[in-house]
């Protein structure tokens, strides 16, 4: 009897014991990369009212924090300039964590549905481009980092998730977002300094699915009751809130640079403007909840898929229309088109094969807006405004960035008269001379409507245009109209 009355008091001071250290959030740990130059936040739990110290590598700085009557610790820490040194973090309530190998760099979170978290190996019967090339290339990478977030329902907001940092490398990239990877890619060779991505998505979610639960009930007739939710939706992935509070809440704290976002297919059908007034909600919610301003939210424009009215129908097309519009109301943001981004032959196919010019682009964005390299061309060519003449449509775009790629063959185009009836048109390169090239125009003609009201540009759902201005960026689709 005494042996077990030991052995019972020997396992209760254990316990203590074992919770009276620190305790990390899964996402602070060994590799990880800090965001530079910034006061970043670290983490975690230990007893109530419990001293916790935080040490530093880089400074002779310490910081001090006591829990509070939950348990939880929160410190901020000035991070030094991006370097390939190596860091260390110490963590000492009396007994010392220390975690090794980080890093300070440039963090950006990936989010999104199945595009985004595409991987660079692919998804079965959906490959990507020149896979086997980059899985090679990576064996001479250093300096690109990954956490995957696993994609978790909850109910409640999550602070932590099962996660750990792996450095991408010939054996590690295949799992890593191949959009994030290439984005991530074109960044360290700019600017030669560590890059880490927090990939934190799921296939197929809404716009919806990452809203919070403040938000969905005061904007929208989402159900918030789990039993209302599995009624209303069969398959998980389209249900509100759940992957916000699982996937997405456990990275809240960390500090990061900006937010890189590739959804909205799962939203194709959503009436009139609330596709872009609920990304601009989900925009605002996002840079509250990581408390760093108005960081970067860059986006990427669906690509052109036949859905469920067919390759002519406009269903796609207007949800395009909305993520444009997002654009242009959402401060300090920034679309990528990707209209030329996948083949004919990929009409049915949800996950185009080319991914690594997405990410590309949307780092295109990011070295132009954010790290200073302004001879970079970043933003595709949109519609500014039209005139008619006769039987010919003057249009005239802006961002064209040196011109227009191309003089013959324009593909895209198609005009309709008062009977809303659109038809394939003929588009030209028209100049005046003495203009300068920002007056550069394209004139667009149809021998079957000699009285034309109105004009689209691969406005359907797969239609494919080839239209580029000086850095070879696609024109984003448009319509005049708004029948």
């Amino acid at each position: 009897m005494f042996k077990k009355i030991t052995l019972f008091i020997f396992a209760a001071l254990t316990l203590t014991d074992v919770q009276a250290k620190v305790k990390l959030p899964h996402i602070i740990c060994d590799n990880m990369i800090l965001q530079q130059k910034a006061e970043t936040r670290l983490w975690g739990w230990d007893k109530p009212g419990k001293n916790v110290l935080v040490y530093v590598s880089w400074s002779k700085s310490k910081y001090k924090v006591t829990t509070d009557l939950n348990g939880r610790w929160l410190v901020k820490v000035k991070t030094p300039v991006a370097s390939y040194t190596p860091l260390s973090i110490t963590f000492n309530d009396g007994e010392s964590t220390t975690i090794h190998n980080i890093y300070s760099g440039e963090v950006w979170v990936c989010g999104g549905q199945s595009n985004m978290e595409f991987p660079v190996k692919g998804f079965n019967n959906c490959p990507n481009k020149d896979y086997n090339e980059t899985v090679v290339n990576a064996s001479t990478v250093h300096g690109i980092y990954y956490v995957k977030i696993p994609s978790v329902m909850s109910m409640t907001p999550l602070d932590d998730a099962d996660c750990k940092w792996e450095q991408i490398d010939i054996n590690t990239v295949s799992d890593c977002s191949a959009v994030g990877y290439a984005f991530a890619q074109v960044i360290h060779k700019a600017l030669h300094i560590p890059v880490g991505l927090i990939l934190a998505n799921k296939g197929g979610t809404r716009v919806e699915s990452w809203l919070d639960k403040d938000n969905l009930k005061k904007y929208t007739q989402e159900p918030l009751d789990s039993i209302d939710m599995a009624r209303k939706f069969s398959w998980d992935y389209l249900r509100p809130l759940l992957w916000g509070n699982g996937t997405f809440h456990p990275i809240l704290n960390y500090t990061v640079k900006g937010i890189l976002f590739y959804q909205g297919s799962s939203n194709v059908g959503d009436p009139g403007n609330q596709y872009s007034e609920r990304m601009k909600l989900l925009a605002e919610q996002w840079r509250r909840d990581f408390k760093e301003g108005d960081i970067p939210f860059y986006f990427v424009q669906i690509a052109p898929y036949t859905e469920g009215d067919g390759n002519d129908g406009i269903s796609g097309a207007l949800l395009r229309e909305q993520q444009l519009r997002a654009m242009d109301i959402i401060p300090n943001s920034d679309l990528v088109c990707t209209n030329d981004l996948v083949y004919p032959y990929e009409y049915s196919q949800i996950h185009p094969c080319q991914k690594e010019p997405v990410g590309e682009r949307l780092a295109f964005i990011a070295l132009s807006h954010n790290y200073g390299i302004k001879n970079i061309i970043s933003d595709s060519p949109r519609y500014k405004n039209m005139t008619i003449s006769n039987d010919s449509c003057y249009i005239r775009l802006q961002n064209n960035e040196g011109g227009y790629s191309r003089y013959e063959d324009i593909e895209g185009f198609e005009v309709a008269g008062a009977d809303k009836i659109f038809h394939k048109a003929k588009a030209s390169h028209y100049w005046v001379p003495g203009n300068d090239q920002k007056n550069e125009t394209i004139v667009v003609t149809s021998s079957e409507v000699q009285h034309p009201v109105a004009v689209r540009y691969c406005f359907r759902n797969f239609q494919l245009g080839n239209l580029k201005n000086g850095g070879m960026l696609p024109l984003f689709p448009f319509r005049t109209d708004k029948w």
